[in-house]
């Protein structure tokens, strides 16, 4: 069960806020509709109870906040905007990325590709699917931790009428079986299909909050749509036919030639056409919609106008759809028709009118088509046990549940997960390396490190005058990085790239999940790559050096400990540094140039606080340890440690090390920030 009680967006400058005071329910067993035109504050509504926008308000799902649960996606499915994935991944290498940072088993992933219909497309790439597949993946990524609720932006959006069907008994199936479903949709027609339970939204506020039979008698319509080249002629014939016979027949004059006549059937208005002589290229039945407002007593309508006027007014607008079927009609000052002319009272819908109410009473969701046969959605039929508000499925459907199929619909979903595997903390580390290794990223910026690397070090060794440990390292004087560490910078800013671009984890705290745990796994893939692309770069230089130059380009020096030390702290400093570079900065971009930042700018400003003249002469540690302490390092360890100091000590290490920590501390104060909100 979704509770939202009193969502409100923060507004930006003088613009009133997107959504101000939402609050409805979405139980369990239940499918609920967000209704609204573009612009109504669906989206954002959705981004405030997932906790992904700023705002005022809270929601409860089952009865905890979202940042109350251990693990949120375990208890809500999300899929918002486009599928979530790096276009060059594989299906079944994204599902089973998503698999490892919701700690179920990889198996799931072939589960879920079975229930949506994608197991002949597991090995093919994210950029090449079809929109009705790629929809698809996002409702296999949203199942993937079998969560109990579903919350889904426009997911049918520009499919195809199969897909439509097919999207629709997938989230019934869901419901049928205890879930909990809200999806958001711009079409009312859709809301009565698919629904049982429509609320409206219209400048971000609710309009209406309703049972999907009490929606559809109130704003739905059916109507004849008459399209002729004598619409006038037509338009007042009938209207003088109806008159003498005394019907309440409603004709609307739409643009062009077109004609939208409500309270009678196509028979009727063929017949008046045929006895007069009329042309008519179009003659069809169509469900008219009577507009956000409609439904809406004169004291609701009043209410509502007056907190239009007044938009910091207390009192706010009874939710429509409250009053008894035998209620008045809708006002003309709450009811915003599609056409001009107003709506009529509710006596002058015909006879469909009411075989459309009835039929919707007995089969909650049906809707109407324009001659008035009711189709009911499949999956409406499964039984369930009603105590008060709330709904669960009967003993019938849990039995199903266990099978995972749902009754009317020859839907399957995927098996539900009985027994979960207790957090490791090898989890975060198990996504990263699925995440680093999936796509081919990584191996083309390696690729092209070692080559710059290889044909740099043998310029400068022909040049001549550059020390052999910028020789191996292909590091020349005017660069402040060698390709190496650029390299790896960015690579460690590419670590949390996926999660900017295409969030994995969309239902925790942000679009980035500030999970330490992660960020450890993070900086130790990325500091472990590193390596291994220093550690290559060195030995293609100085095998390219010692087959075009001879052994004397590539002797081994007295020193090769420390500087090697010193290669590698600076490799991997950079891949750390852009890791957290780009979870503060939250971009790839900001990553990189902190990275680049951190030897012209951080490490000249280091070397001018060490060229400060100081009063005393440093003593090596190495002697004070000697001194302090009654034993000796064994093999030599207080050189080492003094080396390892005056790495540290030198304006780039320094200026990594400070950068580090300073980066770090941000991180973590981005952390704790968001716990604490």
């Amino acid at each position: 069960m979704i509770q939202a009680i009193g969502l409100t967006s923060n507004p930006r400058k003088e613009l009133p806020p997107a959504v101000d005071d939402v609050s409805f329910e979405a139980h369990a067993g239940r499918v609920t509709a967000l209704l609204g035109a573009p612009g109504a504050g669906k989206t954002t509504a959705l981004g405030l109870m997932l906790e992904l926008q700023r705002g005022r308000g809270v929601t409860y799902f089952r009865g905890r906040p979202l940042h109350r649960i251990p693990h949120p996606s375990r208890e809500v499915g999300v899929l918002l905007g486009d599928v979530p994935g790096h276009p060059a991944r594989t299906v079944r290498g994204h599902l089973r990325m998503l698999c490892a940072a919701a700690g179920v088993p990889g198996r799931r992933a072939d589960e879920v590709l079975e229930a949506v219909g994608l197991v002949n497309l597991r090995d093919e790439r994210l950029g090449i699917l079809s929109r009705g597949m790629d929809r698809r993946l996002g409702l296999a990524c949203a199942l993937l931790p079998d969560p109990h609720t579903l919350v889904l932006d426009d997911p049918a959006r520009a499919l195809s009428v199969g897909e439509n069907r097919w999207w629709y008994g997938m989230l019934r199936a869901h419901a049928a079986q205890g879930g909990t479903v809200l999806c958001t949709t711009a079409d009312p027609k859709e809301a009565a299909r698919i629904a049982d339970r429509v609320v409206t939204l219209e400048r971000g506020r609710v309009v209406a909050d309703q049972d999907v039979a009490d929606f559809s008698r109130t704003r739905l319509r059916p109507r004849v749509a008459v399209r002729s080249p004598h619409a006038a002629r037509l338009s007042a014939l009938l209207t003088q036919e109806a008159r003498a016979a005394q019907r309440s027949v409603e004709v609307v004059r739409e643009s062009g030639n077109r004609l939208c006549v409500y309270g009678t059937t196509c028979a009727y208005v063929g017949e008046t056409a045929f006895r007069n002589g009329i042309v008519v290229h179009q003659l069809a039945d169509e469900t008219g919609d009577m507009g956000p407002g409609a439904g809406l007593t004169d004291r609701e309508a009043n209410d509502g106008a007056h907190q239009e006027a007044h938009p910091g007014a207390d009192e706010r607008a009874a939710p429509a759809g409250r009053a008894a079927p035998g209620a008045g009609g809708p006002s003309p000052s709450a009811t915003r028709a599609p056409s001009p002319a107003p709506a009529p009272p509710e006596h002058a819908t015909g006879g469909p009118q009411r075989v459309h109410a009835t039929a919707a009473r007995h089969h909650p969701g049906a809707s109407a088509d324009g001659g008035g046969s009711v189709s009911v959605p499949s999956g409406r039929e499964a039984p369930q046990d009603t105590v008060g508000e709330r709904t669960r499925p009967a003993a019938g459907a849990r039995s199903r549940r266990r099978a995972g199929a749902e009754p009317g619909t020859g839907r399957v979903l995927p098996p539900p997960i009985t027994v979960r595997p207790a957090p490791r903390p090898l989890r975060p580390l198990r996504y990263e390396i699925r995440r680093a290794t999936g796509v081919r990223t990584g191996y083309l910026v390696a690729a092209g490190v070692l080559v710059v690397s290889a044909v740099t070090a043998v310029l400068l060794a022909r040049a001549g005058h550059t020390p052999q440990p910028r020789l191996l390292a292909a590091w020349p004087r005017e660069l402040p990085l060698p390709p190496a560490a650029l390299g790896a910078g960015l690579l460690g800013a590419l670590a949390f790239g996926d999660e900017f671009r295409h969030p994995a984890l969309a239902a925790d705290r942000g679009t980035v999940p500030r999970r330490l745990g992660l960020l450890a796994a993070k900086l130790l893939v990325a500091s472990a790559a590193a390596l291994l692309l220093a550690v290559l770069t060195v030995g293609c230089d100085a095998e390219l050096l010692y087959l075009v130059y001879g052994r004397e380009a590539v002797q081994v020096r007295a020193d090769w400990l420390p500087l090697g030390a010193g290669w590698l702290g600076l490799v991997m400093g950079c891949a750390c540094a852009g890791v957290l570079a780009a979870g503060v900065f939250r971009s790839t971009t900001a990553g990189l140039a902190v990275v680049v930042a951190v030897p012209l700018l951080v490490g000249p400003l280091v070397d001018k606080m060490t060229e400060w003249p100081s009063a005393r002469t440093p003593v090596p540690v190495s002697e004070r340890l000697s001194e302090e302490t009654p034993f000796r390092w064994a093999f030599g360890g207080e050189h080492r440690l003094d080396a390892v100091l005056r790495l540290a000590a030198q304006p780039v290490g320094g200026a990594m090390a400070l950068s580090l920590a300073v980066l770090l501390g941000a991180y973590l104060l981005t952390d704790l920030r968001n716990r604490v909100r």
